[in-house]
Order: C-alpha cells, then sequence, then structure tokens
C-alpha cells in the first residue's frame, strides 16, 4: 500500500482515523485525572501524553479541538490548576477505554468504570489508586496548534508515586514488571515487553554494525 495526502484524504473517515493514529506505533496508555469545584471528579485515557523535560520536570499531552466536544477535563485544569497523570494497568484497559464515553460533566468515570480515589492533601485533583504509576502536576501552560486547533497542555511534576522495587538503582523503571498498558491507534491495547537494556550511547562505545 502507498498512500499519498491525497488518496489517504479520499478514504473513509473511520479507517482514516485509525490508519493516522496507528502509525506512531504503541504509545503510552494513561488516565488524567481532574477535579471540579461544583461538578465533581472527572477521568479520561489520553494516549498521547509526553515527556518534555527534567529541569524542571515536565509532561505534555494533546489536547483535541474545544469545538469538537465540551472538554471537561481542560476546564478542570485551569479551574484548580492541578491534574493527574496514572499509568493504566494491563488489567484493566476495559475499564480505562470506557472513560472516553461522552459522560456528563456531573458524572464521575472513576465511578462508572470501577477506579478507585487516591488523594494527597493539598492537591487539587484525584489519582487513580490502582495505577502503578501516579503523576501529580501543576499546569503550566497551553500552546495552540493553528494547524488543526489542538492544543499542547504543559504541566510540571509535582508527585511521583511508585513501589521502589519498580525502580533500579540508575532510577530505570521496568515497564514490563510494572504491568502497564499501551494503545495502538484509537482502540487497541498492548501489554509492554522489554527487549534488552543498553549503556548509554557514546561514540567511543559504538559496536561495528557495518555490513561486510
Amino acid at each position: 500500500m502507498h498512500l499519498t495526502a491525497k488518496t489517504l484524504s479520499e478514504i473513509e473517515k473511520i479507517k482514516r482515523l485509525n490508519i493516522v493514529n496507528s502509525i506512531s506505533g504503541i504509545k503510552s496508555a494513561n488516565l488524567i485525572g481532574t477535579q471540579s469545584d461544583s461538578d465533581g471528579n472527572n477521568l479520561a485515557v489520553f494516549s498521547s501524553v509526553i515527556h518534555l523535560g527534567t529541569n524542571p520536570p515536565l509532561m505534555g499531552f494533546i489536547l483535541r479541538p474545544e469545538k469538537e466536544v465540551r472538554r471537561h477535563t481542560f476546564e478542570n485544569i485551569l479551574e484548580q490548576k492541578h491534574y493527574t497523570i496514572n499509568s493504566v494497568p494491563t488489567g484493566m484497559v476495559h475499564q480505562a477505554h470506557y472513560t472516553s464515553v461522552k459522560f456528563e460533566k456531573d458524572i464521575s468515570e472513576f465511578i462508572e468504570c470501577g477506579f478507585g480515589e487516591y488523594r494527597i492533601e493539598g492537591f487539587n485533583a484525584p489519582f487513580v489508586k490502582e495505577s502503578p504509576i501516579k503523576i501529580g502536576l501543576t499546569f503550566k501552560e497551553a500552546i495552540p496548534i493553528s494547524l488543526n486547533h489542538t492544543s499542547l497542555i504543559i504541566g510540571q511534576i509535582e508527585h511521583l508515586i511508585i513501589e521502589d522495587s519498580f525502580i533500579s538503582e540508575e532510577g530505570l523503571i521496568d515497564l514490563e514488571a510494572i504491568g502497564i498498558a499501551g494503545i495502538g491507534g484509537l482502540n487497541s491495547y498492548y501489554a509492554l515487553s522489554k527487549l534488552n537494556d543498553f549503556p548509554y550511547a557514546r561514540k567511543q562505545n559504538l559496536p561495528s554494525f557495518k555490513k561486510v
């Protein structure tokens, strides 16, 4: 198959969405938790969470166009300035997937989809109790992307909760052992399997890959 920009645009919408969302490979599956002063809590699955920097520790995610549907997650982030990013356990991908249902704002996905809440005093957003990696962030910036009317939402890490046994002395997290899921496309979920560990890539330890 060879698709050009023109032939891709002519493909039926759902098939086109599936193709374009799948070609970037497996992405991390995360649940973003937020709180509203008046309407309770919100929980939504995202596959666009990315690392942006370590000093300060920043993470980002992509927010789809506001005009398509009301964005409870972002409304709550703007209101409270706090939100959580929680990895999805492989045994709970079914529940996580259905947090994408368009519930009314006063309906909690925590309750409807069977997730427990974990709280930290003074932090105005709920964590997912069952998540093996819980991250609490403070909202810093929203960068609009004019090409498709999405936004890059940037937050700074304030809390990181993970069991000590899953972190090596070097700070590496064993994502296979911890049992978190990834997302391919829009609706496909994967378990992660580690292939190998390598040293930091430097010229002096470059192996020979040249074909003879």
